[in-house]
């Protein structure tokens, strides 16, 4: 079956420094790529070298002129998270492009972070809030677009306040929601105190639809030995171009929600066609799951004190960067 074809126009990024995260692969890799066609400076934090380099050796050989280089960041360690703030600080170039990408989804069995969170909360959710919290002074300067990528599962299930952690009974489905859930409360708030603070960062969040990613493709260490079954199907209908989109479409979202004129601060971004599963990207309604301002609030309160990153402490009173 043909597929239309689906894109969009990126507008020059010269002179502007963007971070991906989870651009070794997939989507990330796409988003990376695009940005860097478009002239930014990427960074790409990545926790695998070989595959990172990999990755940049792909962007390289399609533009040999990107300028691309690689970071070191594992998302389920909060020293991992704060030693690449202390890193990019300590270059002290402003941010004007973050792209919270990154993900893990559904192991089968209740995996633990280092600090011992459920691994899909602590990596999807709070490894990304303290990187933020760590970044803080470097987006502010650039007067950067925060975009952080959620999943369609933010419209399933809840979050599960009484065991944040799933240590009493582990889901692996429920437990990605709420890491996703939280995420996005998390996107839209970033925008509202930014507002009220004067950051000067947009902050918005995206997702991809469905498409044939590695989340749920054999992952041993997820503990997962082959392919699910979704995995399989995904592929299967992508290929065929039935309803699901690829890894191109896929990056469309994030990559308008963050580079667009026409994107916007605590606006919700998704895939246009039928279900919002694929199709050119279009701003969308806010899930339900993710419109109540006294949860965003809850959870990031939760989050300052679970990865002790708080933002209060993240800019001083006068930011000599910003000029404030």
């Amino acid at each position: 079956m043909a597929r239309t074809q689906t894109d969009i126009t990126v507008p020059d990024l010269s002179g502007k420094l963007a971070v991906v995260t989870g651009a070794s692969d997939g989507v990330g890799l796409r988003l990376a790529t695009r940005l860097a066609a478009a002239s930014a400076e990427v960074v790409m934090p990545v926790r695998n070298r070989r595959k990172g380099e990999a990755a940049v050796a792909k962007i390289k050989e399609r533009y040999p002129d990107a300028a691309v280089s690689l970071r070191d960041l594992d998302l389920s360690s909060l020293d991992s998270v704060a030693a690449l703030g202390a890193t990019l600080r300590g270059e002290n170039r402003p941010i004007h492009i973050l792209i919270n990408n990154a993900g893990v989804m559904t192991p089968p069995d209740r995996q633990a972070t280092a600090e011992g969170f459920e691994l899909q909360f602590g990596s999807n959710h709070l490894g990304h809030f303290a990187l933020v919290s760590h970044l803080l002074p470097l987006l502010s300067a650039g007067r950067a677009r925060v975009t952080s990528q959620i999943s369609i599962s933010a419209n399933e299930n809840a979050i599960n306040w009484d065991d944040l952690n799933w240590e009493r009974s582990y889901h692996a489905r429920r437990a990605y929601s709420q890491s996703k859930i939280a995420f996005g409360l998390f996107g839209l708030e970033l925008d509202r105190r930014s507002q009220v603070a004067g950051w000067g960062i947009t902050s918005n969040i995206s997702h991809p639809g469905v498409a044939p990613t590695n989340l749920l493709a054999a992952r041993p260490e997820m503990g997962r030995s082959k392919d699910t079954a979704g995995a399989r199907v995904i592929r299967a209908l992508s290929r065929l171009g039935i309803l699901l989109g690829t890894i191109e479409t896929a990056a469309l979202p994030a990559l308008f929600a963050a580079t667009s004129p026409e994107g916007r601060g605590a606006r919700f971004y998704g895939p246009g066609g039928l279900g919002h599963l694929s199709g050119a990207p279009a701003e969308q309604a806010v899930y339900s799951r993710l419109r109540s301002e006294d949860d965003a609030d809850r959870i990031w309160r939760i989050s300052e004190n679970l990865t002790g990153a708080p933002f209060s402490a993240a800019l001083p009173p006068t930011d000599p960067m910003s000029g404030r």
